[in-house]
């Protein structure tokens, strides 16, 4: 397999979060191309889904953009459907007794 020793370079670089970031945006863009591709959905449709531009959507699903966490909800809303999942544990309440 051929690799970008540009591309490779720049990965040595990164800190772990500046990759973390990297692989979080890409999930989140593949969550989405996943979903609209379960519902023969384009780039285009979304777009018109949400208001925007096709070169706006086609930024956001780069992998590489920085998407907010209201761009991330805006696009949640729009195809009803949870686009990154958090889990949490409740904390325990501590009691007080005497």
């Amino acid at each position: 397999m051929k690799t970008n020793k540009l591309l490779d370079e720049i990965r040595q670089t990164m800190t772990p979060e500046m990759k973390c970031q990297m692989e979080l945006s890409v999930n989140i863009a593949n969550r989405i191309y996943e979903i609209m591709e379960e519902r023969g959905m384009s780039q285009k449709d979304l777009a018109r889904l949400l208001g925007k531009t096709e070169t706006e959507v086609s930024r956001w699903l780069s992998g590489t953009h920085n998407m907010t966490m209201a761009t991330i909800a805006k696009i949640s809303v729009a195809l009803d459907v949870d686009i990154i999942q958090v889990t949490t544990r409740r904390r325990r309440k501590k009691s007080v007794l005497g």
